[in-house]
């Protein structure tokens, strides 16, 4: 019974090795950046690119980038493999910075300083209208960030002399943000 429990222990070790060799060569995800010779597609520039944010099903990166002499808001369609444009966003002469998008792509948040001060922005895609959310506030503000339906707000503010999170509901009426489609769930 010994050699059985040997050779069964040998062919479990063989097993255990093959299995492990070839599932180490499967890999979970890959790298899908434009090759250089497609940078001009738009995502990559010799310019800095940072605060990169997806949209609910990652048709849309929304991004921070000094290109064009000036920091602004960028938004890269990877159906498309270009940028969108977004009329009204970026104001000439000032910084747009830290943005987020909402699930569906149609709201942008983001930072700018086109009032003298940092202050909180909503830009709409459908409409082409921005909101300044946080005029007349006092302290300064960072970061924010939108929920997936573009009705909540979140940004962070000294306004109480630390950093605290703030939540601003842009209301009711807000027309929602909603992903074309919903991943199927199987029980």
């Amino acid at each position: 019974m010994s050699q059985y429990l040997k050779r069964f222990s040998r062919y479990l070790v063989l097993l255990t090795n093959a299995l492990t060799v070839g599932l180490s060569g499967c890999q979970e995800g890959v790298f899908i950046t434009p090759p250089t010779g497609q940078l001009r597609s738009g995502l990559n520039t010799r310019s800095a690119e940072e605060n990169p944010r997806f949209s609910y099903d990652g048709r849309y990166l929304v991004f921070a980038s000094d290109r064009q002499g000036k920091r602004g808001i960028w938004l890269y369609d990877r159906h498309n493999n270009g940028l969108v444009a977004l009329p009204g966003l970026n104001y000439q002469g000032t910084r747009q910075d830290q943005p987020d998008i909402s699930s569906d792509g149609r709201y942008i948040v983001y930072v700018s300083e086109q009032e003298g001060k940092p202050d909180i922005f909503v830009y709409d895609r459908l409409t082409l209208v921005k909101e300044q959310i946080t005029k007349n506030w006092l302290g300064e503000v960072r970061n924010p960030t939108i929920s997936g339906n573009g009705r909540l707000i979140s940004f962070e503010s000294n306004r109480e002399g630390q950093w605290d999170l703030v939540i601003y509901d842009r209301g009711l009426n807000t027309p929602l943000s909603l992903p074309n489609e919903l991943p199927q769930v199987t029980p």
